[in-house]
């Protein structure tokens, strides 16, 4: 060893200063750094590449991202991503994901995702992304969460126009506009979207995170729907022009370009769907929430460009009126334009600390909520049954034969919204998220759906019925995710 440390030391190294490298290797492994996390779900983006980059501001307090060289992190199975940011937990920062060959999206699309040139993909099965597919979003890295939808890339494209540029002001701003434009809770592009495929194993999963998910899901949807869009990065680019162009996305469309009707409706159709794919019955409650969330908006949306004829995007203001009055009746697409006004059943506003409510069952909990009378209108004698409370119970009664005739294969089902819950407490209407009317060929399979995501309605008329008897049964859903049991068993001949 001597001799080497005496080759060493006539190079002009000083051996002597070991200590001192150690000193300053242990400097440099002590600077601080920032974990970002997030997910990148639109639905789960597995094997997605993803770099951060901190929003620095020039002397003119313009925002740009600091790009440095570094590899990029590969998201999850899960969608999830951790990036390690050198620096203190101060300031904001920008998050990118891009795709690669070997990139995948599990389809979040209910039946199945169409593919230009490639067969369907089925709900919750991964498919490719195409190279030109990105997703940016921001945040605060005092929160050290950043997700990385649709609805953040057409924040951070729109936070892009400002003068400043990515400024904290900018992009908290362009969140806010992007949340109202799609009618979402403040806040809600902060919270992680679950994994629409995987609903049903959730416990504590939010209504506005399963309405930020769907919202998301809409994009895809729309490849379904309309043979001019190949894929999501089609959607994606027109509305990101869109935005990047004007600051806002066209109301109703012109037939050419992705419109925020178009989006919402088709949230509304997948929430719907949806429904009809979960076992869970309080996850089921909260699509309904979902489903009239989207109803109302799109009906929101309808009116003012009714009311203005123009194709610029609206402020989104739907706490101070909602239209409302028809049922969402299990595949109810929004179309409905119904100006008639409702505030009393709102959910629009969701807190965003929504949870499931209770551990137990909620067909058993004290929260449960009662249901009210209800009746089926025939042409002939009719059934009327009270769902009641659990000590109570209203005797059959006759209705006589309405003036207004309905067609044969039909049956008009007629309730009372309820004014208290199962353990006597009072429930008021704005407590009421709306009902459930199950019913079947047998009373004791009730096997079909229809869910009605308005507590002002009070009648629906179900339709192509097959001869033979049908048995109806209806259901009280509230806010908070709870639900009645079951009415009484009416029935009608067909």
């Amino acid at each position: 060893m001597f001799p080497a440390a005496v080759l060493l030391s006539g190079c002009g190294l000083d051996i002597s200063s070991e200590n001192d490298n150690a000193s300053t290797q242990s400097s440099v492994a002590a600077e601080p750094t920032v974990q970002i996390a997030g997910a990148a779900m639109k639905g789960v983006i597995q094997q997605g590449l993803v770099v951060a980059n901190r929003l620095i501001a020039d002397k003119d307090g313009y925002y740009a991202p600091q790009r440095q060289a570094a590899k990029p992190v590969l998201t999850a199975d899960d969608g999830s991503y951790e990036w390690q940011l050198r620096g203190k937990a101060e300031g904001w920062a920008l998050v990118e994901l891009t795709a690669d060959g070997g990139t995948r999206m599990i389809c979040d699309v209910v039946p199945q995702c169409d593919q230009a040139g490639s067969a369907p993909v089925a709900f919750g099965q991964p498919m490719p992304l195409d190279s030109s597919f990105s997703l940016l979003g921001a945040g605060d890295l005092r929160m050290e969460t950043v997700n990385l939808t649709p609805l953040t890339h057409l924040a951070v494209k729109l936070a892009e126009r400002s003068s400043d540029g990515l400024s904290p002001v900018a992009i908290s701003n362009a969140y806010s506009s992007v949340e109202n434009w799609f009618g979402l809770p403040a806040g809600a592009l902060r919270l992680t979207p679950p994994d629409l495929t995987s609903l049903d194993e959730m416990t504590s999963v939010s209504a506005d995170a399963i309405q930020v998910a769907i919202a998301n899901a809409a994009f895809l949807a729309l490849v379904n729907d309309n043979t001019q869009w190949d894929s999501i990065s089609d959607v994606l680019a027109d509305v990101t022009s869109q935005v990047s162009a004007t600051g806002q996305i066209s109301v109703m469309g012109d037939g050419t370009n992705v419109a925020l009707a178009d989006l919402v409706s088709a949230a509304a159709l997948q929430s719907s769907e949806l429904q009809n794919m979960v076992d869970s019955s309080v996850i089921s409650q909260k699509l309904v929430v979902v489903e009239y969330r989207n109803v109302q908006r799109f009906k929101t949306i309808a009116d003012v460009h009714e009311e203005t004829d123009t194709d610029v995007a609206d402020s989104g203001e739907t706490t101070e009126e909602t239209t409302g009055g028809d049922a969402t009746a299990g595949t109810d697409t929004g179309s409905n334009t119904d100006t008639s006004t409702d505030t009393s059943t709102d959910t629009s506003t969701g807190s965003t600390d929504e949870q499931v409510a209770g551990t137990t069952e909620p067909d058993t909990s004290g929260d449960v909520t009662s249901g009210g009378d209800t009746t089926t209108d025939t042409t002939t004698d009719e059934t009327v049954a009270d769902t009641g409370t659990d000590t109570e119970t209203s005797e059959p009664v006759t209705e006589p034969t309405p003036e207004e005739t309905v067609p044969a294969n039909t049956a008009l089902l007629s309730w009372t919204a309820p004014l208290t819950r199962e353990n006597g407490e009072s429930l008021a209407m704005g407590e009421i998220a709306g009902f459930e009317v199950v019913y079947g060929t047998s009373a004791e399979n009730l096997d079909q759906s229809l869910a009605i995501g308005d507590a002002s309605v009070d009648e629906l008329l179900v339709d192509e019925l097959t001869e033979g008897t049908w048995y109806f049964a209806i259901r009280t859903l509230d806010t908070d995710g709870n639900r009645s049991r079951l009415s009484e068993v009416v029935y009608k001949q067909i």
